[in-house]
């Protein structure tokens, strides 16, 4: 029963996808007719060698692209992982429209600029789509059959995209005056986005990586007060999605109620000692706090909560942290000892296994307090 109403949820889901890439593939085809005309197909006096130096450099580049992308957000495109999906086929829609504006732009160094940003923005597209959809094929399987996921998954794409060419093949043929093929190309564009962000927005994702982890603790903490001892409010992964951004403020520590959201400042989980030493931190009492923890943080000036990790620091343990960071950020009004909103905060989250609570509040209605989502970049550890 569990799995047909499982089917029957995602059948929306699937008619989304597949329009997606029904209009990518129509509108993948206008671009290429482009790109086409702009590297000379037609013309007599253009060159089949500048035709093949000009894809070597939109390789070249896209490769270097990919290598770099690849090296800055690398850690972030699991914890990210509906944030770059959906950012890959902006990336994706907005290569199409350069190789739409390929052939009006001057032949050179303009056109070769054009088109070799274009090949950037597919690379870009295929490091960020490929890793979250990888990270989003994972979390559908829910009886470990990743492989046969992803075989139906390529399966379907193969058919939607083989009944989009033959369909783009008429429209191609059919369109060719310049308005007509820019309204119709920003009106697949414009749809195939607007499905890939429904469809990005109904996924429910279980694990708790910075902006659910806002979005959950700020309810447990707002909702734990002693005259309302065991009325805790504990959301649920289909709530917070409903409050979730796609994008959002990169290690933004909000206080999130209901539809008023506030950013307090910001957090930053994993840092080395020498980052965490440059605001002067007072070690000695930091140390004293933090005896039987496995972090310690610190408050800049600019409310940026630093956190470092013990070598033997568990995902429980990155969630206190950011906890911690996120409620010792709202204690602190900026002028008065910093230091004692922190071990004001900390032993409220220690009060009677209070944080201990919270997670077997979250763990009961369905999140993964096991995944580590909370480190976007490579992080470090410490030991004493």
């Amino acid at each position: 029963m569990d799995a047909i109403k499982h089917r029957n949820k995602t059948r929306p889901d699937i008619f989304k996808d597949s329009l997606q890439a029904f209009c990518s593939s129509i509108a993948g085809l206008l671009s290429s007719r482009a790109v086409l005309q702009g590297v000379g197909v037609g013309n007599p006096n253009a060159s089949p060698t500048s035709a093949l130096l000009l894809h070597i450099l939109q390789d070249t580049s896209g490769r270097i692209a990919t290598i770099l992308f690849a090296h800055r957000v690398g850690t972030a495109l699991e914890p990210e992982c509906k944030t770059y999906r959906l950012a890959a086929d902006v990336f994706n829609d907005i290569a199409m429209i350069l190789d739409c504006l390929s052939p009006g732009v001057p032949a050179g160094a303009m056109r070769v600029a054009v088109l070799s940003t274009a090949g950037v923005l597919r690379a870009l597209c295929g490091v960020a789509g490929g890793s979250s959809k990888a990270s989003l094929s994972a979390h559908f399987a829910k009886w470990g059959n990743l492989a046969e996921l992803n075989a139906k998954d390529s399966s379907q794409e193969t058919v939607i995209s083989l009944f989009g060419m033959l369909v783009g093949s008429v429209v191609v043929s059919k369109i060719t005056g310049f308005a007509m093929t820019w309204l119709v190309l920003l009106a697949l564009l414009g749809l195939h986005l607007s499905m890939n962000y429904a469809a990005v927005r109904a996924v429910q994702m279980t694990s708790l990586n910075r902006q659910r982890a806002n979005i959950a603790f700020s309810a447990l903490l707002a909702s734990d007060h002693a005259e309302q001892s065991g009325q805790l409010t504990v959301l649920t992964p289909a709530q917070v999605a409903r409050q979730e951004r796609i994008f959002h403020r990169d290690g933004a520590l909000q206080w999130i109620s209901g539809s008023t959201s506030v950013v307090l400042g910001s957090a930053r989980v994993g840092v080395p000692i020498g980052v965490f030493l440059e605001d002067r931190p007072p070690l000695g009492r930091l140390t004293v706090i933090f005896e039987g923890e496995a972090y310690m943080l610190y408050i800049s000036k600019k409310k940026h909560v630093s956190i470092v990790l013990r070598k033997d620091c568990s995902v429980p343990d990155q969630l206190k942290a950011w906890t911690h960071g996120l409620l010792a950020v709202r204690l602190w009004d900026g002028s008065s000892d910093v230091v004692g909103a922190i071990e004001e905060s900390l032993a409220f989250l220690n009060d009677g296994d209070r944080f201990v609570r919270y997670l077997s509040a979250l763990r009961e209605v369905g999140w993964n307090v096991e995944i580590a989502a909370l480190e976007t970049r490579g992080g470090r550890r410490f030991e004493i």
